[in-house]
């Protein structure tokens, strides 16, 4: 599946501003995770990865990575897409079968991750990760109240997966946000739902 093949389907199903902000972040962060891991030849995979994680979601929350795995099916996506995607989702749905590539573990330790670094951005005066700092995202982190949304213990689960310690996944993803937010911020710019025009 070619990225352009990836976006169309993953618009099929969502308009919102915020699941489409959230897939182009996991896109950009997947990216920059395999450039930095030493497998940049697959860049572009690990990116359709991150933008088609969530391709259910919006429209079908209650049957997340279940609904998602039929969706790629019927798109002709391959089996390693669709595994790498619905295992995200392990130990929290039905279709979650636990990953095994680093890709995957990747996928698994930093989704939920982005979605807290972001809610600590852009609270902050400059509404950026370009001035985020490790102590400020660990404040949040053990703040249950703050994006309470984002599950603390798949963050947890997802370094331990990868052999990290918390520290370094959020150092290195907060990295990865960092060099695909200026080109989110100016698609999300011009971006408006198709109804709206």
């Amino acid at each position: 599946m070619t990225r352009e093949e990836a976006w169309n389907l993953f618009r099929q199903y969502n308009k919102d501003p915020f699941h489409i902000q959230h897939a182009l972040t996991v896109e950009g962060v997947m990216k920059w995770y395999a450039h930095e891991l030493g497998f940049g030849e697959d860049a572009g995979f690990w990116g359709i990865v991150g933008l088609l994680h969530d391709i259910d979601f919006e429209r079908y929350p209650a049957e997340h990575c279940v609904k998602a795995r039929q969706l790629l099916e019927e798109a002709g996506a391959g089996s390693e897409l669709v595994y790498a995607v619905c295992c995200h989702g392990w130990g929290l749905t039905a279709a979650g079968e636990k990953p095994e590539h680093l890709m995957e573990k990747v996928l698994f330790a930093a989704d939920e991750l982005t979605g807290l670094i972001w809610a600590a951005a852009i609270i902050r005066p400059s509404k950026s990760v370009m001035d985020m700092e490790l102590k400020s995202v660990k404040k949040k982190f053990k703040t249950p109240s703050f994006a309470a949304g984002c599950n603390r213990e798949v963050i947890e689960k997802g370094a331990a997966e990868l052999g990290w310690e918390l520290d370094k996944l959020i150092e290195q993803t907060i990295l990865a946000m960092r060099s695909c937010e200026a080109e989110i911020a100016s698609f999300m710019a011009t971006y408006a739902r198709p109804e709206a025009s």
